[in-house]
Formats: structure tokens, sequence, C-alpha cells
């Protein structure tokens, strides 16, 4: 049996994704066919035992493996993993229990999905926040130019990786270590930001670095495991707005952003009452969604009947579960923040409208306020956490 090359299988991927309707764009297709993959991946990745229970994350090197096997895993569309708290596969001494993946190489449809959606284009300047691997800039580069993007990574250690990644593969982008948070002041304006980590909300000295007329390309995200992929237009007063789009676009949420750590905690009693809502309205991806905005402090664990809301900051709690009768559910809360309260009045504000999916929802920036909205800008509207 003839074994594929690197460039057959990256035909074959991109044949894959036209076919999904994934790629339309002949500039973005042209860079999938070019930009060899088995470059970015590095020399090991960490691959997940499968549920249920506690992950346990694996390196799988390249040298161990069968040559056509890596490069077969190399052209999946599919995310692999390459860094678990801030541990390289490649230094890994060994399988790592549990633990949070902080860099990877995301499946290459969404990325091209997203650089497509984004409107990048041949010299159009493009601000990369979160280099990872490198593979997402390379496609940049190739689509608009390595002269027109700038890649900002706030690890060391992924950032050299990436460094030698495009350097080995023939690129040579604007490549910054430092808080992607930020932007880049000094290579700004830019026609386009993508961000290939998740935010609580968007700073706005990075929105000042943005055109008027320019895209900003952001998931939005939280502490209750939510997200939301976001195109937002700038306009020449520094204010921004535009719509969610459809599908199921999810990524690590950026550093300093991220929940405060909090050791082990107890679940203490509390006022008891019916819940008005099924909890299990959380495990839907828009109805998270919708409990996040209205509790943006509070850290989501559990599932279905199960849930659970914690608010590090004030120790506010809230769980649920079935009823004693079987029938419905009780919900128990505690502290300062009724955090169940919220929830229930903000699901019931979006499945009065219909409960329609994310992409039916918009957000807007000012330099006052950056809020979400659902359908409308004047329609139903959250605060975000700033």
């Amino acid at each position: 049996m003839t074994q594929e090359t690197a460039a057959e299988l990256r035909r074959r991927l991109v044949e894959q994704l036209v076919a999904d309707d994934v790629l339309h764009d002949p500039e973005v297709r042209r860079a999938a066919e070019t930009v060899p993959r088995e470059v970015f991946l590095g020399s090991a990745i960490y691959r997940p035992s499968p549920p249920p229970g506690v992950t346990v994350w694996t390196p799988t090197r390249r040298d161990d493996t069968p040559a056509d096997d890596w490069l077969r895993l190399t052209y999946e569309n599919q995310t692999w993993v390459t860094q678990i708290d801030g541990v390289l596969a490649e230094d890994a001494t060994g399988a790592v229990t549990g633990g949070s993946p902080t860099s990877s190489s995301t499946l290459p449809g969404v990325v091209l999905w997203m650089i497509e959606q984004a409107g990048v284009a041949r010299g159009k300047r493009v601000l990369v926040i979160g280099t990872g691997t490198g593979l997402s800039t390379a496609y940049l580069c190739e689509v608009a130019g390595e002269d027109n993007v700038t890649s900002v990574e706030t690890d060391p250690s992924a950032a050299g990786r990436a460094h030698k990644a495009l350097g080995e593969a023939g690129y040579a982008p604007t490549l910054v270590t430092a808080d992607g948070l930020r932007g880049y002041p000094d290579r700004a304006p830019y026609d386009v930001v993508i961000a290939f980590c998740s935010m609580r909300h968007v700073p706005y000295g990075l929105l000042q670095q943005i055109t008027a007329g320019g895209t900003l390309l952001v998931t939005l995200s939280g502490w209750g495991g939510a997200h939301g992929l976001v195109r937002l237009t700038v306009d020449d007063s520094g204010a921004a707005q535009g719509r969610f789009l459809p599908g199921y676009t999810s990524f690590m949420i950026a550093r300093p952003h991220d929940r405060p750590p909090h050791g082990r905690f107890e679940l203490l009693p509390g006022h008891e009452r019916p819940s008005r809502i099924d909890p299990a309205l959380l495990d839907d991806w828009t109805g998270r969604f919708v409990a996040q905005l209205a509790a943006p402090s509070a850290e989501r664990l559990g599932a279905g009947a199960e849930q659970v809301l914690l608010d590090v900051a004030t120790g506010s709690q809230a769980r649920t579960r079935m009823a004693d009768s079987g029938e419905g559910w009780t919900v128990v809360q505690r502290g300062p923040l009724s955090l169940w309260n919220r929830v229930e009045d903000s699901i019931a504000a979006w499945q009065s409208h219909g409960s329609p999916f994310l992409s039916e929802f918009g957000m807007s920036i000012t330099p006052d306020t950056q809020k979400v909205w659902l359908r409308v800008p004047h329609g139903p509207s959250w605060a975000l956490p700033i």
C-alpha cells in the first residue's frame, strides 16, 4: 500500500473542509495546502484518556511513533494539546493526571474558518493574540503576507517553540513574547485582530489599536465554562459592535482572565427552595452562556440536575439537585450573592424570546461599557465584568 505524502494529506484535508462548507476563499485554501502542519506539531503532543473520570494526559513522541502514523495524526482535523500547566509535551517526564491544557495546535478547520470570517486578505495588517504552536500565524503569513503579520504569545517556552517552527517552515513575521491582551502598540494600527485565546471582556487598549472599520475576532468566555465567538467592527469613535457567529468555537482563556486559584471547598448549608428552571439548561451551549452572563464571577461545576456555582471572591454558593419528590429541582444558596436567582432571571429572559442560539446575540463596546445583547442592541442585555 502506497503511503500518502504530507502534501497529499494536506490536499485531502482541504477537500474535506471544502466539502464541509468550511473553506471558500481561494487564498485561505492555498494557505491550507501550503503550510506544513507537521513542522508546527513539534516532537511530541499530549493525548488524553477517554472519559469518564479524571483525564490522564500521556505524552506521545514523534520519535516513538511510526512516521506514517505520525503524519496521518498531524493532518487529522483535530486539536492536539502541546502543553499542560506550562509543561511542553516534549519536556514531560511521564503522564499527567488532571491538569489543564495551556497551549495546543487547534484543529486546522477552525483556524482557517476564523481567518476567512475575519476577512483577512493580502496587504491587511494582522495582529494574532496567542501564537501557540505558530500554525495559525503561518497560515496568516500566506494569506496577508508575513510583513503584515504580528503575533504575540505570553508563554516564553511556547513562544520559543513557535519561533523555531516558523523559521524552519520559512516564515518571518514579527514575533513578540508578551501579554497579548495588551496588543502590540509598536506595530499598530491593525486592520484585523484575531485572538486564538478567549477573554472575559475586551481590553479597551487593545480595541484602540484597530483601525476604524477594522475587525476584532475574539471568543468571549468566562469562569462558567461558556464560549461564544464574536466578530466586532470598530468605528471611528473607538467603539465597536458586532454579532456572535454560528458554531461551537472555544479556546483556552487568556491567563490574566482565568479564575483565581482556590483549594478544596466545602458545600455548606444555605437557603433551600424549588428551582424555577431545569438546571440541565446549563449544559446547553447557549444556556450555559446566558447563565455565565448572569453570574460572571461564579465558577461552574457539576452537570445535569446537579450544578454547582462557586463565587471565590465572596464565598457565595449555589447547588442544585432533583427534588426529593422526584418532580422538579431544588436549589440551595448561601452568601451575599444569590447566584441562582440571577441565573434563573437570565434564563427566563432568554426563554421568553424563544431560547435562540448564540448567533442571535450581539455585543457592543464603548469607552464606558461592554455588553452582550439579544437580537438587537436595545434588547435584553448583560454587562460584562470590566
